[in-house]
Order: C-alpha cells, then structure tokens, then sequence
C-alpha cells in the first residue's frame, strides 16, 4: 500500500511540473508574440517616415498581421485540439520568427535613408545657398529628372514590412486558442482564471520589454555606424528622423525561435490537474477513449457543422462577440496610433512616447491581470457574478476616459500654417499662405519641411522663410542670423527644429498619463472576469472553437479594417506632407492637433459607448437563466441553456466531464 501511494505521488509531481512547465512555456510565447506586435506598433511612425507613406497605408501594413491570422484560425482552433497543440504552437513560435526576419530585410536591401532638407551637409555651407538670396537660385527643388525618380521605385520595399507581418501573423494562430483550451483541459475550473491571469501577464511583460526596445531604437539613427550622426541636422523630436527600425525585428526573430524550443518536448494531453491521485482510474479507460478518437478522426470534420451552428445560437457568446468586436476597434486604433498621438499633440519624440506608454499603462495592466485573476480564484465567482464585475468595472473606466478631452494642447505655431507671421493664429481650412512680404523675394521652397525656431518663438518652414540670410555653426547646432521674418528687438535668429511646445503642454501630458495609469488598472481588472464570461458560456468541446471563431471575428471586424480606415481619418488632419525627390507627396510632416485629438478620443469613445447595449443584455439574459450553485455549477447551467437540443445524449456526456472535482472524486 505504502509502495502505491508512493508511486500515486510520483505521478501528480510529475504531471504537476508539466503542467506547471507548460504554463512557463507558453507564459514565454505569450511574451515572444506581444514583444514581436508591440514593437511592430511602435515602429508604426519610423516605417511611414522610412518608406514615405501616407498613414491609412501604414494602418494596412499594420492590419496585415490579422489577415494572416484570420487564414487560419478557424481551422486552426478546430483541428488543433485533434493534434498535438504543443508541437503546433511551438512551429508557430518558428514561423513568427521568419516573419520577424523578413520585416528587417528592407534595410539591407536599401540605400542609406534621405530625408528632406534645405542644409545639405555634404555642400558649401559656407555659399549659404539656402539661405534668402535675392534672385538667386536654389539647388534643393525638387528634381523632375527621370533618372532621379526612377530611384523611388525602392519605397516599394514596404512590400517586404507586408510580407513579413502577414506570416508573422499565421505563425501567431496557434498560440492564443490552443494555448489557453490546454489550460482550461487540464487545469481544475477555480485555478484556471488564475493560471490564465499568469498567461495575460505574460502578454504585458512582452509589450514592457517591446516598448523598451522600441524606445532604444527609435532614438538611433536608422543608418548609424554608416553615416557620421554629427552632420545630421534633425534631432529624434523631428518629424523627418527614423531610428533604427530594423534592429529591434532581429531581435524579436530569435526571441520567437527559442521560445519555440520546450513545446518540442510537452506531451500531447495531461490528467486533470487534482485528480492525478486517481491516475489509475483514468488510466483504465484510455484505452477506450484512445479507440473513440480514431473513430472521430475517420470523420473528422463531422463535428465542425454542429459546433459552429451551437455556437452560432449561444446568444451570450454571440452578444460576446458583438461587445469584443466594437471594444477591439476602439483599443486598436487608441494603442497603434498613441505614439503618434503623444508626438503630435504633446510634442514629444518617437523614442520618448514609446517609452512613456511603456512606463505609465503596462504595470497597471499587468498588476490589474494578476488581482482580477486572484478575485476570481479567492471567491469562487460564478459567471453571473463575473459579467457584473467585469461590465461595471469597464463603464467606470469608460467614463473616466471622457476626462482626456479637457488634457489639451495648442497647436504648433509655424508660420504661414497654423499661424500668420505675424503669430496671429489663422484659419486651417483657408489653405496654407507659405510667402509673405518679408521673404517673397527670396525665392524660397514652399513644400520642402526644414522647419527652425525663431527667437521670437514662433516655427517657420525654413530658414529660407524665416528670411535668414547668414547662418554659422555646422550640423545640428546651426544657428541662423538676420531673419527678416522674425520680429524681435536686436538681432533676429533661428535654430533647427520646431519650437518647444511649453510647460503647459508638459502638465497637459502628466495629467493624460496619470489618468491612463487608473484607467488601465481599472479596465484590466475587468478583463479576466469578461474573458471567463467567454469561456464558460460554451461547451467544453467547443471551448478552442469558440475561443478561435471569437478571435477571428476580432481580426474580420477590428483588426484589420480599424487601422486603415483610422489612418485615413488622421491622414485627413495633416497640414503638411513631406516633398520626394520627384515632388510627389511623402509622409506627413505636421497634424491640426485639435481635429486629431477629436479623431483620436471621439471616435473611440463612440464605439465603446455603443458597446455598452449588448453588454446590458447579456446581463439580462444571465439573470434570467441563473440557478442555484447548490443543485449545479453556473457553467453547466449556461451550457446546457445555450447549446441546443440536437445533441441530448452527447450533452448528457459531455455534462458528466463538466462536474466539479469535488463531485466527481466523491463518485469515483
């Protein structure tokens, strides 16, 4: 007897380490894939300003990742769990590497990055031939030279950014449904939420670590080691600067692979965690349970039918969806165009905002995942309880949210503009009035955005505009005299660069990022309740179909039209495009920061509120259909409500495997 119960806790150790070693695993994949997605979004910026692309096209690169998802996830959902979803998730670990690798290419296969100028460092700055001249004549134009514009055709390796995130995207399938339908097969139903809060913490550790490269990159020049950085004459707060994109996606490419390694040695299936005391008795019945399968897998697709039409006819996972739908399009478009938003309308550097989000929203999140799901491992909470816990805690952050329109900043005052040269704010929608009487014989450039910083604090598109007719210094360090534009007493002069926006603005951008520190703790708190409100409102043979279909519509409705059709809203606020070579327009250089941030907040705030409808109803809908938890679990409740009756028998079977462990040790 003492030789059995010897060998009976030898097996839990050893099942208990597996399954513990699989929740390590794929805790590390969850980390690897939100690494790879956060660095991809904070490099949005760099890769509009690498290639010269307008934003609705940078928002498609962006969406591409959910249409290589979307290839496969449905299917991926359903076969996986017929498979070996370890192996599965560990070549998917594979594939996104490869995609990682590919979005670096570009920059090997590139020349060196030019961006627009009217300094040309490798010139005679002596000749100040951008500088007012009278009649002279100006060799920064735009060249209409075929030979030249034949170079253009390279901003076409945005393709490669296209490519690779797309694969990025189907190596990343497996990973969410199978990884978490292991978990809910093999984990007792109160350590569950838990072990998925763990889970959800990994996928802020990665966006930490993503946001904290993307930081470092983004303030290295895109070409150092093969350019000399001390003749630039842009800064990391300028809106032609690109950091070194590129080197993070060979870091995010190994990640991937060796986190790939340990799914290679997991086993296919686990005994249900807390009853490994019972092994024996599980044992008994493999063999008939192994013959079942290999009659399923004769018709392996017949099963796909009715899951998907009892799925389709659940009405809270369907009203889930709806609720997951409009909240995706929200936080999608908020999280990938939030650098951006920070640089524009605080004027803050891509390196800087990058690192801002990082510091100030993902500990909250991260520690709101872990509370919400130690809540729900404390006090058993029952799915009704859950739905309650998790709308009411989101409309509390939702209404917060309404408190960042009064977190405002003006807009940047350059001349001819957003201001007259006079410094008299000026209508945005009249049009741009670029030449006035102080620089109209300077025969200046009127597209080309080199923008210097009066010291009467107003910004000019030039210093040619500025009416600058001596400059001294060499790169970045430039200093422009005799400006005719600039009105001040004594001496006129300008600087490289857009004038600092002012200690206002800076308060503005502490009180934005205090608010979205509670507001993001809040809404996580919510995330691990709603997210079980999905789980257990099906079926447990339906659990990796639901939770992929779930996803997949996600990715159709938010993922992939959010950011081009958001992109084109924000290209629709830009005052001034950036000028090619061959005078085509190039990315944006500067936004009208109140029409963004009405964009910006509005529209998201719209799509939530709406989300608020269905969510009311699936409260109504489990209020209606709550029992009590003496005579069954709530999860068995929901399931045998909102699965049909097609199915009784294979229900009744089904309804056996949903018992909670107490009951069924006390039957064994």
């Amino acid at each position: 007897m003492g030789e059995t119960e010897k060998r009976i806790e030898t097996h839990r150790i050893r099942c208990l380490s597996k399954l513990k070693m699989f929740l390590l695993a794929i805790t590390c994949a969850y980390v690897s894939k939100t690494l790879s997605g956060s660095y991809m979004n904070s490099m949005l910026t760099q890769i509009e300003r690498q290639f010269n692309i307008p934003t609705s096209l940078v928002g498609f690169i962006n969406g591409s990742f959910e249409i290589g998802n979307l290839l496969l996830i449905i299917f991926v959902s359903y076969f996986g769990t017929k498979l070996h979803r370890p192996i599965m998730i560990g070549v998917g670990c594979v594939v996104m590497g490869l995609g990682c690798f590919l979005q670096s290419l570009p920059h090997f296969l590139m020349d060196r990055y030019e961006y627009e100028s009217t300094v040309s460092v490798s010139g005679n700055l002596s000749s100040n031939s951008f500088l007012c001249m009278e009649n002279g004549t100006q060799s920064f134009k735009p060249t209409e030279d075929p030979s030249e514009c034949v170079k253009e055709v390279k901003s076409l390796m945005w393709v490669y950014v296209l490519v690779g995130n797309i694969i990025r995207g189907i190596g990343e399938t497996p990973i969410m449904p199978l990884g978490i339908s292991y978990i809910e097969d093999f984990a007792k139903s109160e350590n569950s939420p838990l072990y998925i809060g763990f889970i959800e913490t990994g996928a802020i550790i990665g966006p930490l670590i993503g946001l904290s490269l993307a930081s470092f990159c983004a303030n290295v020049y895109v070409d150092t080691g093969s350019v000399n950085t001390d003749d630039l004459t842009i800064t990391p707060i300028d809106t032609r600067w690109v950091g070194a994109w590129w080197f993070g996606f060979l870091v995010c490419a190994g990640v991937n692979v060796l986190t790939a390694i340990p799914f290679f040695v997991l086993p296919k299936t686990l005994p249900k965690e807390g009853l490994e005391d019972i092994a024996e008795t599980i044992k008994n019945d493999k063999e008939e349970k192994q013959s079942e399968v290999r009659k399923k897998r004769v018709g392996i697709t017949k099963d796909f039918l009715p899951f998907m039409k009892s799925l389709l006819c659940n009405p809270v996972y369907m009203l889930f969806i709806l609720i997951s739908v409009l909240q995706f399009n929200a936080f999608v478009n908020m999280i990938s165009f939030m650098p951006k938003y920070l640089e524009q309308h605080y004027g803050k550097s891509a390196s800087d905002a990058i690192f801002l989000i990082g510091i100030y929203n993902l500990p909250p999140i991260c520690i709101g995942y872990i509370v919400g799901g130690l809540i729900m491992k404390k006090f058993k909470i029952t799915v009704i309880q859950a739905a309650h816990i998790g709308c009411w805690l989101s409309l509390i952050e939702y209404l917060l949210y309404f408190l960042c329109f009064l977190m405002i900043c003006d807009n940047s005052s350059v001349a001819g503009i957003t201001t007259s040269y006079e410094g008299v704010p000026q209508d945005l929608h009249v049009g741009n009035v670029i030449l006035a009487d102080c620089n109209m014989d300077c025969n200046c450039p009127t597209k080309i955005w080199d923008p210097v910083c009066g010291n009467d604090g107003l910004s000019y598109m030039s210093a040619c505009l500025a009416g600058c007719e001596t400059s001294s210094g060499t790169g970045i360090n430039m200093v422009f005299q005799n400006c005719s534009c600039i009105q001040t007493p004594g001496n006129s002069s300008a600087v490289l660069g857009l004038c600092d926006k002012g200690q206002d603005c800076s308060m503005m951008l502490q009180y934005f990022l205090i608010l979205s520190v509670v507001s993001s703790f809040i809404y996580s708190l919510s995330a691990i309740p709603g997210y079980m409100v999905l789980l257990r409102c099906i079926k447990p043979e339906e659990k990796s179909l639901g939770v992929g279909l779930h996803a997949f519509c996600t990715r159709v409705l938010a993922g992939i039209p959010a950011p081009i059709y958001f992109g084109a809203l924000v290209d629709s606020t830009c005052l001034h495009w950036g000028t090619l070579k061959c005078g085509e327009s190039g990315a944006c250089r500067i936004y009208d920061s109140t029409n963004f941030r009405y964009i910006y907040l509005g529209l998201p705030a719209a799509l939530r509120g709406s989300s608020y409808i269905p969510a009311f109803l699936i409260l109504i809908i489990l209020r209606k259909y709550h029992l009590p938890e003496e005579n069954a679990s709530s999860e068995t409740m929901l399931e045998a409500k909102f699965t049909g009756k097609e199915n009784e028998g294979k229900e009744t079977d089904q309804n056996s495997k949903v018992l909670n462990d107490d009951e069924l040790k006390t039957k064994l």
